[in-house]
């Protein structure tokens, strides 16, 4: 049975951090609920270290759940000749596609428009044909060259006088905040304490050397002195926030924007190049994701924010190649991320930098890292937890996380198989069936069991998404509030022009019980939801209705 991530979870979990001292201690603190934390606990869990993982909000709260949901090697990547990168990506991409979360990424295809004539058509094949064959070979199907005529059979939505041709790959997408979640549960799984509302507020040190940290618990106000023998910082954006760093990280936004699906008329996704980057238009269910941006970002990393310029941005180079131009008012919702890059000496754009990844120790007991992409988290976290295994004093294996399979992944494949009949035995469409298993994978057992249980839990949330969810979230995937639910458990909060305000009561009443709210408190979680959606829409509408 999986790890239940639920209240009597996380009160245990305060428990075990609470009763460090007096001799007892972790060996390994990971501070940072982002994609690279997550991915850190679970390998030095496995390694059979002793682990706790703190996050000051939620998991993926910050940049690992506004990303543009692609697992790639990053076509741009091989034009700026970093071939090591793309290579490791790809191999990540195929770990996570085949034997990791094969539940959770899954392929994506892209039209890549011609529109010289000649020579882009050699110079784009030979890059992707060098994408195809290192790092992620055999993973995807190849590469296919597509004269005019039959990329608009592909996509007619796309101009004709836009193209002379086209280029059709494969890449693979994921809800990435899904993807941090599960990562945390597997950490658990394998023997992690995991906690979210758990603040590391500052480093205990004892002779010169870091042997912990005080971490807030925002729920009771209580601060713990958590001692551990290392303690890993993989903050990403607020990289020096907790002690110093040895290298400068240089935020990037990133901004995305959702437009109903109904509006372009593709059979793949579209990436097209930029005077400064690329465009991707990427399907995310009954919407298309257009981004991203590049732009440096010296404001408040807990606020990046999107501008009337973001968003005309990625419209004017999406409508650059569509019949029918998108409007301003057909944006549903918009959203902002911000980039963690190793900064580099004489360089202000952030579309130059590396995304690199950089593991350092800045003081006896305390590692960071810092950089990289999303792709290769596993990379990463295997990294800094070579550091930090460094010198415990016993022997630890190597990273085992490139053999370990992520809750859901294991019977994905027979299940996915047996969907048909599956769907029967529920009483469900088999769409509905296919799409809990692309998010839950073999999982969707415990959901349909709670459904046995209370067949009102089928009922639809809203967005396509079931009751069943809401109640699972904080039943198993640590979810504490409606924004978990709304915002990262499920993705209404970005999939609803009213960011989930309209079903924010509905989702209090499937999720209080299990939370141990009272009437009281339903109502107050609702109108705290809903400031914060009216908040977000209001930020949207002056995005959008903005002077141009």
């Amino acid at each position: 049975m999986s790890v239940r991530l639920d209240a009597a979870y996380r009160s245990a979990a305060v428990r075990a951090i609470a009763g460090t001292g007096a001799g007892t201690e972790f060996d390994v603190l990971v501070v940072g609920g982002g994609v690279v934390g997550a991915g850190a606990a679970l390998d030095a869990a496995s390694r059979g270290l002793s682990v706790a993982l703190v996050e000051a909000r939620d998991w993926a709260a910050g940049t690992s759940s506004r990303s543009s949901k692609l697992v790639h090697g990053g076509l741009r990547y091989l034009e700026q000749r970093d071939f090591a990168l793309v290579r490791e990506a790809l191999r990540e991409r195929r770990l996570l596609l085949q034997r990791l979360a094969p539940h959770l990424v899954r392929p994506v295809q892209f039209l890549f428009p011609l529109t010289h004539p000649g020579w882009e058509r050699a110079y784009v094949g030979a890059g992707v044909a060098l994408y195809d064959s290192i790092g992620g070979a055999r993973a995807l199907p190849v590469h296919r060259h597509l004269s005019r005529g039959r990329a608009l059979e592909l996509a007619p939505s796309l101009r004709p006088d836009a193209l002379t041709g086209a280029i059709r790959y494969h890449d693979a997408q994921v809800d990435d905040a899904r993807l941090t979640m599960t990562l945390a549960r597997t950490a658990a799984q394998h023997g992690a304490t995991v906690l979210t509302r758990a603040e590391a507020r500052g480093l205990l040190r004892d002779s010169g050397r870091v042997v912990g940290a005080r971490v807030h618990d925002v729920r009771s106000g209580v601060t713990h002195a958590v001692r551990a023998r290392r303690v890993i910082g993989a903050t990403g954006v607020w990289t020096g926030g907790l002690g110093s760093a040895p290298f400068t990280i240089r935020m990037s936004k990133g901004v995305h924007v959702l437009v109903p699906r109904s509006l372009i008329r593709l059979g793949t996704g579209l990436v097209t190049r930029t005077e400064k980057s690329v465009l991707f238009v990427i399907p995310w269910g009954r919407f298309w994701l257009v981004g991203t941006t590049d732009t440096p970002w010296q404001g408040d990393p807990d606020r990046p924010a999107a501008t009337r310029g973001d968003v005309d941005y990625l419209l004017a180079h999406a409508n650059a190649l569509l019949r029918e131009p998108l409007r301003i008012e057909d944006v549903v919702g918009v959203y902002a991320g911000l980039r963690p890059l190793l900064a580099a000496a004489g360089t202000s754009e952030t579309t130059k930098l590396s995304r690199e990844h950089a593991v350092a120790q800045p003081e006896p007991g305390h590692v960071i890292v810092a950089g990289g992409k999303l792709t290769t988290y596993r990379v990463m976290a295997a990294d800094v937890v070579d550091v930090a295994a460094r010198g415990l004093g016993r022997a630890v294996a190597p990273s085992l996380t490139r053999h370990l399979p992520l809750i859901g992944a294991v019977g994905h494949h027979e299940l996915w198989a047996d969907r048909a009949d599956l769907a029967h035995r529920a009483g469900l469409p088999v769409s509905t069936v296919e799409r809990l298993l692309g998010r839950y994978g073999s999982e969707i057992t415990d959901l349909l069991a709670l459904m046995a249980d209370d067949p009102e839990l089928a009922s639809p949330l809203g967005g396509g998404y079931l009751a069943a969810e809401a109640v699972y979230a904080v039943t198993h995937e640590g979810a504490l509030d409606l924004d978990d639910v709304l915002a990262r458990r499920t993705r209404i909060a970005i999939e609803y022009a009213d960011g989930g305000a309209g079903v924010a009561a509905r989702a209090a009443e499937l999720v209080g019980e299990h939370l141990g709210w009272d009437a009281s408190s339903r109502r107050a979680a609702v109108a705290a939801y809903r400031e914060q959606a009216r908040a977000e829409s209001a930020a949207l509408a002056r995005v959008t209705l903005a002077p141009a």
